[in-house]
């Protein structure tokens, strides 16, 4: 993936992972506390999702965001366990809306616990996260996390309008991603910005940060869906292919392909048909739609570097831009 500047003196993952692990067990504590229920099912559903791991990078965006900015606390701690909360209840959703099978290289909820439960227990996420925004007792962070989920809920019904849809253009791709995947990272990092007490303008820069940041996290992934080790992305490839959806490799593809061949994709995306898999494989790759997929990933991640231009520099800043070089260098 095209590099961006400066990468070799960066954090890579695991270091940007050990720097904040004292603060992400604190994290990790209040999610598993405040799951409880005592409604077994609720309480075995949540467990499953939550203890399936994953990198927890929009919780540890909160707390990068907040201590380099000078602050840490429980507060923090607190609207991470908000955003993996809201985070969590989206994977419930979308698995089942997706008629999904495999998270993480798990099965997912919906296919142990079937389609109901799995929703109903989003809900109860959804909800607990706004009981803990509540407690936090602050209007501008309600706010932030209230339209931010509201977004997620258009995003959520934006991208089921162009699902086997041939006609997705790369505009209307960005529109969905921005909302489904984006809006949570700025939300993530703007919560840091805001309870460090920073300035309107520093606000907004580490909103932009996280916005570019998911954006470029987002392409990435689907990148990966066409050129991943199924192992390593722990779920099927092809997924996307399979549930209709035209992400940007493809978008390409059929934009700048031959009639012929843009007739045969877009018929294979109406049909959503994952057996044709060699077929847009070999048109991404004669007109180069992973490389430029790559590089609109490259593009996002250098926006998110620069909106960080100019704040005091610590080893706390230094993980968010090497966050930055790892959304768009990874392989799962």
């Amino acid at each position: 993936m095209s590099a961006l500047p400066h990468s070799a003196a960066l954090p890579g993952i695991a270091a940007i992972q050990a720097l904040a692990a004292g603060e992400m067990a604190a994290v990790n504590t209040l999610i598993r506390s405040r799951l409880a229920s005592d409604v077994t099912l609720i309480n075995q559903i949540s467990e499953h999702i939550i203890a399936a791991g994953g990198k927890r990078l929009r919780p540890m965006l909160v707390v990068l965001a907040a201590r380099a900015l000078g602050h840490g606390g429980k507060d923090a701690h607190q609207l991470a366990a908000i955003i993996e909360f809201i985070h969590t209840s989206t994977l419930l959703h979308d698995d089942v809306v997706d008629e999904s099978d495999l998270r993480r290289g798990r099965k997912t909820a919906n296919a142990l616990w079937g389609n109901a439960p799995s929703v109903l227990v989003g809900d109860f996420l959804y909800s607990r996260s706004f009981q803990l925004m509540v407690e936090l007792d602050s209007m501008p962070v309600m706010t932030v996390l209230a339209d931010t989920t509201n977004l997620i809920a258009e995003g959520e019904v934006l991208q089921l309008l162009h699902v086997h849809n041939p006609d997705t253009d790369e505009a209307a791709y960005l529109r969905v991603i921005e909302r489904k995947t984006a809006v949570l990272f700025a939300a993530a990092t703007r919560l840091g910005a805001m309870q460090a007490g920073a300035s309107a303008e520093v606000q907004q820069r580490l909103h932009d940060f996280g916005m570019n940041l998911g954006l470029a996290f987002q392409i990435a992934d689907d990148v990966l869906d066409y050129t991943a080790d199924a192992a390593d992305l722990g779920k099927n490839l092809g997924d996307d292919l399979a549930e209709g959806k035209a992400t940007l490799p493809l978008i390409h593809a059929m934009a700048h392909s031959s009639d012929a061949v843009r007739q045969r994709l877009r018929e294979i995306v109406e049909a959503g048909d994952a057996s044709a898999m060699p077929e847009v494989l070999a048109a991404i790759g004669q007109t180069g739609g992973i490389g430029y997929s790559q590089q609109r990933a490259a593009h996002y991640a250098a926006l998110a570097e620069q909106a960080l231009d100019g704040l005091p520099d610590n080893e706390w800043l230094q993980a968010l831009r090497g966050l930055a070089h790892y959304s768009v260098a990874r392989n799962h």
